[in-house]
């Protein structure tokens, strides 16, 4: 069962993971290493509701076969199970614009960063995406990215 954000969390930081980085943990690559170790030293792994979704379709089209989506599947429904889940509820959405408009931001990219600022800081922000990182910056998350 998911979790709710408001949950205390381990002994290690909060992190947050974008869909960019969560995708990059199940495809193998150069920067696979960075996710799998920026997670296992987090105290609580967040997201957003829209990142399900988003790497669910995501790893879909990646996947050539269907035993390659399936077995991408069931990795990332056990990691879900041990997300917190940031609910994209009223608060958030009027975050989202306002942030969207602060930051000059496409809405997928608002709704990111208004679900990571729910966070009680310090908490970390695990991204591959160059949009996220000025706003993740602006709002005193710790951003974790090759890009940074």
């Amino acid at each position: 069962m998911n979790r709710t954000v408001d949950r205390p969390a381990g002994d290690g930081p909060l992190l947050f993971v974008d869909t960019s980085a969560l995708v990059r943990r199940y495809v193998h690559g150069p920067d696979r290493a960075l996710v799998l170790r920026t997670m296992a030293e987090a105290g609580a792994w967040c997201a957003s509701a829209l990142t399900r979704s988003e790497a669910e379709l995501a790893l879909r089209r990646m996947s050539t076969q269907p035993v390659l989506y399936e077995r991408f599947g069931a990795a990332l429904q056990r990691d879900w199970d041990a997300c917190w889940v940031v609910p994209l509820d009223a608060r958030c959405l009027a975050r989202a614009a306002q942030l969207g408009a602060q930051f000059g931001l496409r809405t997928v990219d608002a709704l990111q960063l208004a679900a990571a600022d729910r966070l009680p800081r310090p908490a970390r922000f695990l991204t591959f995406d160059r949009h996220h990182i000025p706003a993740a910056t602006g709002l005193g998350l710790e951003v974790v990215s090759p890009l940074a």
